[in-house]
């Protein structure tokens, strides 16, 4: 299994990671979760990562500070310190190498969603590589890069994006439009000068900023799903194997976020290693079910049960609900000192307080439940 520690690192003291299936990061912000994840990419993919920031012209001179902020971000060079090291697949690595020499280059393996995918557009149109500043994030001016070439290069004659029956299963399609598109269709307008991503009809079409938070959040993250899966026929692009998904809740309400969820869980089936960060604690509450449900030797339908897929959809989940049964996923906390810990069992009486609570994201719900009873208890006596 691929592993990665982390030592003295920006906020992270400490972090042993091993990925599984659907690996699960979990915390408070400004926890080290974002820095974690764009490592790994950075170990997955050296080669290629240096091979696209030198096409677009982006020189740091062999020096680790400067490499340090162009992929992270201005100012980024400050995480790594003198005590620093990184470890992958149990090899320490030399990141003052990495910046002095390039790697051979390869077809990229590992697909970043970033958790800043709403700027990816801009006034409905995803924004090239070179539209960024030399100081933002290399994982965001990646991601709507490759937007940009999806919907300039692979978008049908018509220009509809969503529904589209080539793209994803039927039952997904149908649960997406009834929690996020309601009765409007994705679309590209081609009536102006400048092509544009609209919702709705050619006669009435509802241009970007008059979009629900919810639909401005999720379109980049559908255009995402779609570059990793090419079609209903292929099950994955051809080199990808990892993916990345920052904040996949971010804008969503609880129902739309369980069809994103199903989603999550077809990548896995399409053979995809997949890693999240999350503050929600609904995909927790997924993880544990999962659990449970495969330790009581439960079936598929209990997991269309977890998800409430109705008669209709549950034919073309199936396949997805029993894979699911069968994928190892792994749980970290990265906790405010500094300490990353391994909560997978999400056992709610656990000795350890980070993971009876789900690293904090069931705490608020459990201290309601104790308050209340409490109350009640006491207004009867």
């Amino acid at each position: 299994m691929a592993s990665l520690e982390i030592t003295h690192v920006a906020q992270i003291r400490e972090a042993k990671l091993t990925f599984g299936d659907l690996t699960v990061l979990v915390g408070p912000q400004a926890t080290g979760k974002s820095i974690a994840l764009q490592f790994l990419k950075l170990m997955v993919d050296t080669g290629n990562v240096q091979d696209e920031l030198t096409k677009y012209g982006l020189d740091w001179s062999g020096q680790l500070p400067e490499f340090l902020d162009i992929y992270f971000g201005e100012g980024m060079r400050s995480i790594w310190r003198s005590q620093s090291t990184l470890t992958w697949h149990g090899k320490k690595v030399d990141l003052e190498q990495i910046a002095r020499r390039k790697r051979k280059s390869k077809e990229e393996t590992l697909f970043f969603i970033p958790a800043q995918r709403v700027l990816t557009l801009r006034d409905g149109w995803p924004r090239p590589f070179t539209d960024y500043s030399p100081g933002d994030p290399f994982t965001v001016r990646e991601f709507s890069e490759k937007l940009r070439l999806l919907v300039e290069q692979e978008i049908p004659p018509q220009g509809i994006l969503f529904p589209q029956q080539r793209k994803l299963k039927k039952a997904l399609r149908s649960l997406l439009a009834k929690q996020l598109f309601s009765k409007f269709a994705l679309s590209v307008d081609r009536s102006r000068s400048q092509k544009r991503l609209v919702l709705g009809s050619d006669k009435r079409p509802l241009p970007y900023m008059v979009w629900s938070a919810g639909q401005r959040e999720f379109v980049p993250l559908l255009l995402g799903a779609y570059w990793l899966m090419p079609s209903t026929r292929i099950s994955r692009r051809r080199s990808l194997s990892w993916v990345v998904i920052e904040e996949l809740e971010m804008g969503l309400h609880p129902r739309a976020i369980s069809v994103v969820l199903l989603l999550l869980l077809d990548l896995l089936w399409r053979g995809y290693r997949v890693c999240i960060s999350t503050h929600s604690p609904q995909v927790l509450e997924m993880v544990w079910a999962l659990h449970r449900i495969r330790k009581s030797k439960g079936s598929f339908q209990d997991v269309l049960d977890l998800f409430d897929a109705s008669g209709g959809e549950r034919p073309g989940l199936q396949s997805i609900a029993e894979m699911s049964l069968n994928k190892k996923m792994q749980v970290y906390y990265f906790d405010a000192n500094g300490k990353v810990r391994d909560i997978s069992g999400l056992d709610p009486s656990s000795d350890t307080r980070q993971e009876a609570e789900w690293g904090g994201l069931s705490e608020f719900s459990g201290r309601a439940n104790e308050i209340v009873a409490r109350v009640t208890a006491s207004a009867h006596t």
